[in-house]
């Protein structure tokens, strides 16, 4: 018999470096999960995406076990790591902090496209682009 959800628990963590500390600890707690086990089993799974954010979403059920899936990186650190930029604009209309090329754009939208409501390449293309506009960066 399939175990009863009692609730999903959205998270980004840094990979490889869950600790017990907010986020995680108050996240979970609240549910009466093992956080340590949690910690140690998302570091785990995670040891190859180190210095990278993970969303993960925690399923959390009835007898208090869990199991959780891991996402892709949110598109704007895509964005940022693909341009080498440190931070967005501040003023995304006025100010422009780089230039992203179509190659670029659609290396992202093909690595992003698992966590997309699209199964259309060029419709991700729109989606990666848009959040590069919001984040000052040009498409070329």
């Amino acid at each position: 018999m399939a175990k009863k959800l009692v609730t999903q628990v959205k998270l980004q963590i840094m990979g490889g470096a869950a600790t017990p500390a907010p986020p995680v600890g108050p996240a979970l707690g609240q549910h009466g999960l093992n956080i340590q086990d949690f910690v140690m089993k998302f570091n785990a799974a995670t040891q190859d995406r180190r210095g990278e954010i993970v969303p993960i979403v925690i399923n959390v059920y009835e007898d208090r076990s869990f199991d959780f899936i891991m996402k892709i990186a949110p598109a704007s650190d895509l964005i940022k790591k693909a341009i080498g930029l440190k931070s967005g604009s501040g003023k995304p209309l006025q100010e422009k902090v780089g230039v992203l090329t179509k190659d670029q754009l659609r290396q992202i939208a093909e690595k992003k496209m698992p966590d997309l409501n699209t199964t259309d390449i060029e419709a991700a293309m729109k989606i990666i682009a848009g959040t590069a506009r919001q984040m000052g960066v040009d498409i070329k």
